[in-house]
């Protein structure tokens, strides 16, 4: 079976002396695993469209356990991101959650479309970090099935009131009056925090990133996401502790 497509390689391991094997979060068939022979030799076609980060258009055929990487052309190779130690960090966190979250054999054009979109916002360095980590978190989360439950207060149906808080392990918000405080996780949202967390889980792609928030908002934002994701993947991705620890 042969596969033309386009993808971004958001995992690579060097095999023997030459060779790589990559994963790769594609346009069709989701996150799949490709072999890529003599992809190590500086002379061979494939060696600029299959490193880390690289967003390239391939041809790919059908092995018994993996692809097979036929052809690899460059289409970006972010290499701005090289510049910023921070920034290449939270892309790599990114590739970590695509990894776990974006299923192999599917249409998965908008899963790409959001990480090469936040990736161009890291290069430029246009955007807060913590939003962009925090709109990449509930889109992909919610394109993946994720989606929290955040139009209404769970309990009243209220839309609004002076603060709401998110308990994480429901994914579901309830408002001041209807809020239990049990010991779930919880991460409390202020008007402004919660009206951008609906706006990346509800729009259109076109205008997810277009918003701006107050820093107190942000914060509560970037809380509300992070805990909202390590509660759905059971784990805290190591590409996330070493993003910290360079902040």
């Amino acid at each position: 079976m042969q596969l033309k497509t386009q993808g971004l390689i958001i995992k690579e391991q060097t095999v023997g002396e030459s060779d790589r094997l990559v994963t790769i979060l594609t346009r069709d068939e989701g996150v799949v695993r490709a072999f890529a022979r003599r992809a190590k030799n500086l002379k061979d076609s494939k060696n600029a469209g299959t490193g880390l980060l690289c967003y390239s258009r391939l041809k790919l055929s059908r092995g018994r356990d993996t692809y097979n990487v036929n052809e690899a052309f460059p289409i970006e190779v972010f290499f701005d991101l090289r510049r910023d130690i921070t920034a290449l960090a939270l892309a790599q966190y990114f590739c970590q959650l695509a990894v776990e979250l974006v299923p192999e054999g599917v249409e998965s054009a908008d899963f790409l479309r959001l990480v090469l979109n936040a990736l161009h916002f890291l290069c430029r360095g246009t955007r807060p970090q913590a939003v962009l980590k925090a709109i990449v978190e509930l889109r992909m989360l919610s394109e993946a099935g994720y989606m929290p439950s955040i139009a209404y207060c769970a309990h009243c149906g209220a839309y609004e009131s002076e603060r709401m808080y998110f308990k994480v392990n429901r994914g579901e918000i309830y408002c001041k009056s209807c809020y239990l405080d049990n010991g779930d996780p919880c991460a409390p949202l202020s008007p402004a925090a919660l009206t951008a967390m609906r706006h990346i889980v509800f729009s259109d792609f076109e205008k997810i990133f277009s918003f701006d928030l107050s820093s107190g908002a942000r914060q509560e934002l970037a809380a509300a996401a992070e805990a909202y994701t390590m509660q759905i993947l059971q784990h805290r991705p190591k590409t996330l502790d070493f993003y910290y620890s360079l902040l």
